[in-house]
């Protein structure tokens, strides 16, 4: 869905980047990894993309080290990013205590606003939209992970936020109670949702989980659809104890305007997570 290769490699950047902050770490260097094809597609694309990572490598104090070329006709582009981080504040999947409450970052329907894209059914607005949440670094989330002294995080990609969540509830021995309603969403995600502009990463998102989830059966399909959506350079769920949720939500606005409080964490119960 990007046709700028120079934000191609942007988004890149910041979703090998986000693994790092997602556990309060502070990114220090950097690997590349290219796959281009050796025909068909003129090397100056392939300079764009590079130009673009290495942008928000330069502005994240990020070092590159070098990097590994493969040939190949699909273009891939990422980074191996190695960090540092003080072993008594780590954020982990496994972090999460009972009664915290989950905040997300960023909101979602990427997945779909780039598979109604391809369609020619996303109108400007909604492609933009897209493109400029993704473009948000989360380095500032990570700071604020880091401050809060936060124990249990994710960031949010491939898996979706059921599927992400879902290894959060799993790590941790809880079972995380979602609120749909109060989920941020791209604006025309919803329409894409409801057009079936779904990708192949939703359906294996669902198998991923499998049964161990309850839905509410008044959430509607395709809020479904949007929990399950795989999302590039999404936002970081974070798990805080409540009487802290406030403060770090505050904070998290400054440069997440969408940030929300979408559900909390109890005890574990039949299944890992609930939707209503």
């Amino acid at each position: 869905m990007v046709d700028d290769p120079f934000d191609f490699g942007r988004i890149a950047a910041l979703n090998s980047l986000n693994d790092v902050w997602a556990m309060g770490g502070r990114a220090l260097t950097a690997l590349g990894i290219v796959c281009f094809p050796r025909e068909g597609v003129d090397l100056s694309i392939l300079g764009e993309i590079m130009r673009g990572g290495l942008e928000v490598l330069t502005e994240n104090g990020v070092a590159l080290v070098g990097g590994h070329s493969v040939q190949n006709e699909q273009i891939m582009f990422g980074y191996a990013v190695t960090g540092v981080i003080d072993p008594a504040r780590i954020a982990t999947n496994g972090g999460v205590q009972v009664g915290d409450s989950l905040i997300l970052t960023k909101p979602l329907g990427t997945g779909v606003i780039s598979t109604g894209i391809k369609f020619d059914r996303a109108d400007a607005v909604t492609a933009a939209g897209a493109l400029e949440t993704m473009l948000v670094s989360g380095r500032r989330a990570g700071e604020a992970i880091r401050d809060f002294g936060v124990r249990g995080a994710t960031d949010i990609t491939g898996f979706g936020l059921i599927g992400h969540a879902w290894e959060v509830a799993r790590a941790s021995g809880v079972t995380i109670e979602i609120e749909s309603a109060a989920v941020p969403l791209l604006p025309g995600a919803r329409l894409m949702a409801e057009q079936g502009m779904l990708t192949q990463g939703e359906r294996t998102n669902r198998l991923y989980v499998g049964d161990d989830l309850t839905i509410d059966t008044r959430v509607e399909r395709w809020m479904t659809s949007l929990l399950f959506d795989p999302q590039t350079a999404g936002g970081m769920l974070i798990a805080v104890p409540a009487a802290r949720t406030a403060e770090l939500l505050a904070v998290l606005k400054r440069d997440y305007p969408s940030s929300a409080i979408i559900g909390h964490v109890t005890t574990k119960g039949a299944c890992s997570i609930t939707v209503r």
